[in-house]
């Protein structure tokens, strides 16, 4: 296993370990109103899958601009429960374990047009990489979100991620 599918491997985990701890609150956690990065919980998570989506897109050879263009109703795309969003971010971690599997060259590069920074020349490995740190950092959101709703969220640091099982994706 290559360093970007095992950083991959540890994303997918640590979104079902927060999305496990979630559902273990009541269902209300979900949209409950807090003064943070995003409105509600839901929001974040949805914020999380729509950039996870979209990086799917683009490593799969849709240009950036229009792999935006088309994740960006998923990005406002609130679901009701904990289930939903489990459901929708297993799916898309099985497509990403499966695009890994069969890209034995994550150097190669692409070029990106991105709308917001410009064009350049982009390792895949690159683009894995950021799909990873962008949902690091976003889960630090939802564990702050947690705690200003009164919850304790749960750890799902990398260095704890090496003691654990495999992701089941």
């Amino acid at each position: 296993m290559n360093h970007p599918e095992q950083m991959y491997n540890y994303h997918a985990w640590a979104n079902q370990t927060i999305l496990g701890r979630i559902k273990e609150l009541p269902s209300s956690v979900l949209s409950q109103e807090v003064n943070s990065s995003y409105p509600t919980i839901a929001h974040a998570l949805s914020h999380i899958y729509a950039v996870d989506k979209m990086w799917y897109e683009v490593l799969n050879g849709t240009s950036m601009p229009e792999a935006l263009q088309a994740c960006i109703l998923l990005n406002g795309e609130i679901h009701g429960s904990v289930d939903e969003y489990i459901k929708r971010f297993t799916d898309l971690s099985t497509q990403y374990s499966e695009w890994l599997r069969g890209h034995a060259d994550l150097e190669q590069t692409t070029l990106l047009d991105n709308p917001f920074a410009g064009v350049r020349e982009t390792s895949l490995s690159d683009i894995v990489i950021h799909v990873v740190n962008h949902g690091t950092y976003h889960r630090g959101n939802v564990s702050t979100m947690l705690r200003q709703l009164g919850h304790a969220s749960i750890m799902n640091d990398y260095s704890l991620f090496w003691y654990q099982e495999p992701a089941q994706v």
